[in-house]
């Protein structure tokens, strides 16, 4: 069992750097082709695909565990990503067109890939493991180098740069005011969403008891509320002068999580808890589709063509970087609530804590979207 531990954590390492590899590249292929309108359009698409693979994830992984192909159980999750990718592979040569590079040769910078794969490193690790180990030295030594590490960054960037060389963060963007604060936006948002889906489906598994199968059905009402909001999002934005309602559905989703707070905390161990959860599903998944959708384009509206494909990479590298932050500080507070009790009134305790971390995640997307809306774009 160890030796399977071992090998399963390597192969995550190598999924996570392979996935690493492409999603950066996704976006800044969408910023290259598409212009205008049509690129707004193709970043709403892609939004609208993260949520929804996200929210039916889970009952996709349901039903393969239910149907245990070939005896693998839990383990045939795996092989979801074999025929996405050869079919990805087959149609990625057919759809996309030659991207040009301007007569520019591309350049790796090898030594701000470890500066900010450390910093990473620094802060996420410790989270995870600390709490489990009593919070050892080692864990506080690593946080502490987790700042020094990041302004080493922003120091070899810039100095990276005016060499002219090619950094991973160009200084000319983090100079823009509005894309800063819609980083930061992206941050606030990503950091209270796959820390979502992880307690949710903690509390109906180990909480409620519910088999993978069941979880994923109730996790699809938070798919149809996102599915709704944000094929709706066009129609919703025209009603407020034609601005995306960002602010508007961080709002709406801090209001469901409320709710949804409210409902563990009144019907904790009662059968009445699922029935009021699932509707207040649809409320949540609702606010995550006004924001989701349109986050992308609303970041990355106003920057210059020459900076596409590079804002993209950061874009993609801030929201991977709120993922695991969140799961990382969510399972802090889920987990030091939950204590050793484990009971089915332990965990709804834990979960209403992690909501209570939501809504704060939720609000703070709605103020830091307001503030960046009247700041003007600076890049050239």
């Amino acid at each position: 069992m160890k030796y399977f531990s071992s090998l399963l954590v390597a192969a995550r390492v190598l999924q996570g750097l392979a996935g690493a590899l492409l999603q950066p590249q996704v976006l800044a292929m969408i910023g290259l082709v598409h212009t205008g309108e049509d690129r707004a359009r193709a970043f709403a698409a892609y939004g609208l695909t993260l949520g929804l693979g996200a929210t039916l994830g889970q009952l996709v992984g349901g039903l393969l565990i239910q149907a245990d192909l070939w005896g693998l159980g839990w383990r045939s999750c795996f092989l979801i990503n074999l025929p996405i990718g050869l079919l990805a592979l087959l149609l990625a040569p057919r759809v996309i067109p030659p991207l040009a590079n301007g007569g520019h040769q591309s350049r790796l910078d090898p030594v701000g890939m470890l500066l900010v794969a450390a910093a990473s490193v620094a802060v996420v690790l410790p989270l995870v493991e600390g709490r489990q180990q009593g919070w050892p030295l080692w864990s506080w030594l690593c946080l502490a180098a987790a700042l020094p590490l990041a302004l080493l960054f922003a120091f070899q960037q810039r100095r990276l740069a005016a060499r002219g060389g090619a950094p991973l963060v160009a200084p000319v963007l983090m100079a823009d005011a509005r894309f800063v604060n819609g980083l930061l936006t992206t941050l606030a948002f990503y950091v209270g969403n796959a820390s979502l889906y992880f307690v949710l489906a903690l509390y109906l598994q180990q909480g409620l008891a519910l088999g993978a199968l069941r979880s994923g059905l109730v996790f699809t009402a938070l798919a149809l509320g996102f599915f709704a909001t944000s094929m709706g999002g066009a129609r919703i934005a025209r009603r407020f002068g034609g601005k995306p309602p960002i602010a508007l559905g961080a709002l709406l989703l801090a209001a469901g999580h409320a709710l949804q707070y409210l409902n563990v905390a009144a019907f904790a161990g009662h059968a009445h808890l699922l029935a009021w959860m699932v509707p207040l599903l649809l409320v949540q998944g609702a606010g995550l589709g006004l924001v989701m959708a349109p986050l992308v384009s609303s970041v990355l509206a106003g920057l210059p063509p020459q900076h596409a494909g590079v804002a993209s990479g950061v874009l993609s590298m801030v929201q991977q970087a709120g993922n695991a932050l969140g799961v990382a500080l969510i399972g802090i507070l889920f987990y030091g609530r939950l204590g050793e009790r484990g009971d089915a009134a332990a965990y709804a305790a834990a979960l209403g804590v992690a909501l209570v971390y939501l809504m704060g995640s939720a609000l703070l997307v709605a103020v830091l979207h307001r503030w960046g809306a009247r700041r003007p774009s600076t890049s050239r």
